[in-house]
């Protein structure tokens, strides 16, 4: 066993004001996607000014924290907020969904690409990429926050988390962090390098999420209000499937229609 580090999830209080690191993680995330995705533009001469990608970057911020919010709500916990609708707005309760937030995402690209002009594949094969980078720092924060703990093991690396009892648990957020993290982010990055076909690094984030997902949910405890939805499948590997199926054809489709 390994000792949970109990950091506290508050990086730096000022008065009455908080700051806590799974915050800290979105903000370093978007600025790091605002540098990566300009950068990546450049490389691939795709006509987005600086002005554009902060844009798109502050309109796919928007539509991750609305989309993973209204996920949350819809796919994991709908009838407490039906009965407690003032709740919906209490964010900072915590509650959000990585499939909601992809989808509110996705909705807010398509819409600055179609406002603006703009080829949809050109724009999310490199916004994509930095993508994981905002995984795997929210992750950690998941981590320091002791939420979102593993299954029952004996490994000798299990921990003991504060609010999940006396029993030893994998650190599954850690798991989550270094798979969809840094792998996915080196995935697309040398996908991106190789110039693959238009649409492929987009549709490579669908497939290896979906497929990382699904194995890491197998050492994660699933949400106690849902349990297991489908024999011993989670909410997350249900939701996650379709992910890797939907990727996996699309790449097949692209590779053999886009030059």
């Amino acid at each position: 066993m390994i000792p949970y580090p109990n950091i506290d999830p508050v990086f730096l209080k000022i008065g009455p004001l908080a700051l806590r690191w799974y915050g800290l993680a979105y903000a370093v995330s978007f600025v790091l996607g605002l540098f990566i995705t300009r950068g990546m533009a450049l490389r691939k001469k795709i006509a987005l000014s600086q002005e554009q990608v902060s844009d798109l970057v502050f309109h796919i911020a928007m539509g991750v924290v609305l989309g993973g919010r209204f996920g949350y709500i819809l796919f994991y916990n709908l009838p407490f907020y039906l009965q407690n609708p003032l709740k919906i707005l209490a964010v900072w309760e915590g509650g959000m969904a990585f499939h909601g937030g992809l989808i509110g995402a996705l909705a807010a690209g398509f819409l600055f690409c179609k406002r603006n002009g703009l080829i949809f594949y050109q724009v999310a094969d490199v916004a994509i990429v930095s993508v994981p980078i905002g995984l795997g720092l929210g992750r950690i924060a998941n981590f320091i926050n002791g939420e979102l703990p593993g299954r029952p093991t004996t490994v000798p690396w299990c921990m003991v988390f504060p609010d999940a009892g006396a029993v030893c648990r994998h650190p599954s957020q850690l798991y989550q962090a270094a798979l969809e993290g840094p792998l996915l982010f080196g995935i697309l990055f040398f996908l991106s390098r190789r110039n693959a076909p238009r649409g492929v690094v987009f549709w490579a984030f669908f497939l290896f999420y979906g497929l990382f997902r699904l194995i890491v949910e197998f050492f994660r405890q699933p949400d106690a209000h849902i349990g297991f939805v489908i024999a011993y499948f989670s909410m997350g590997q249900l939701l996650s499937l379709p992910m890797l199926i939907v990727g996996a054809a699309m790449i097949w489709r692209q590779t053999r229609t886009v030059p």
